[in-house]
């Protein structure tokens, strides 16, 4: 059975990483809604996977800026994609404070990891999980912190800013992250890497705290 052991450890991968986010959450969510984010996660994986073929047909007359073009439009359709899929919850009366911006967004993320370490695996081999499927369900996360974040500002400031700058550093973190992927490996770029994922892991820290802040000063019950 190839594809069971890919699926089986995506998904508990997946699992454990929305637990660890989600926990922090004073009002769970309903399960059916975060299945229901989590599948439209996966949906933007393959809307992103369409769109990412056409990339690697971009004019190579640019020299060093056609990989960096392709970077940047992969970044862009990709968290565009999860954005898109994160706020299909946002209108729901479940979505009632603004952690719940965060939560969706990383639900989202989840999803759109899970097909994509099942599709690398396929085609690179059950062993290739050991290293991809633990990095990128944690990284698509983190990436989508921002969203989450900017989602929950909205529905506590409103204004149409909050998501389009959510949004856009959103972008600029999967650019960067990725483009510290390619190239030789060696100390300097593994350490460069380090050093982006601990931030983007403070980042997502600090937006969980401000929110928890705002739970403890305004108590509710949905």
């Amino acid at each position: 059975m190839p594809l069971f052991w890919p699926l089986l450890i995506s998904l508990v991968l997946s699992a454990g990483w929305l637990w660890f986010f989600v926990r922090r959450d004073r009002h769970p969510e309903p399960a059916w809604l975060l299945a229901r984010t989590f599948g439209w996660g996966m949906v933007a994986w393959g809307v992103s996977a369409a769109f990412g073929g056409t990339f690697e047909h971009l004019p190579t007359g640019l020299g060093i800026l056609t990989p960096l073009l392709a970077l940047l439009l992969t970044a862009t359709v990709e968290e565009g994609s999860k954005f898109l899929a994160a706020i299909t919850a946002t209108t729901e009366h479940e979505f009632d404070e603004p952690m719940d911006g965060l939560v969706y967004a990383v639900t989202a993320a989840l999803g759109f990891a899970f097909v994509e370490n099942v599709t690398y695996s396929l085609g690179f081999g059950t062993s290739a999980l050991a290293w991809h499927a633990p990095l990128t369900t944690l990284v698509h996360a983190l990436f989508s912190a921002p969203q989450g974040y900017a989602l929950g500002g909205r529905h506590l400031r409103g204004g149409r800013w909050w998501r389009s700058r959510g949004l856009l550093l959103s972008v600029a973190l999967h650019f960067v992250f990725n483009g510290l992927l390619t190239g030789a490996a060696g100390w300097p770029q593994l350490l460069a890497l380090a050093a982006a994922l601990c931030l983007m892991a403070l980042l997502a820290g600090r937006y969980y705290r401000h929110f928890e802040a705002h739970a403890r000063d305004n108590p509710q019950v949905p």
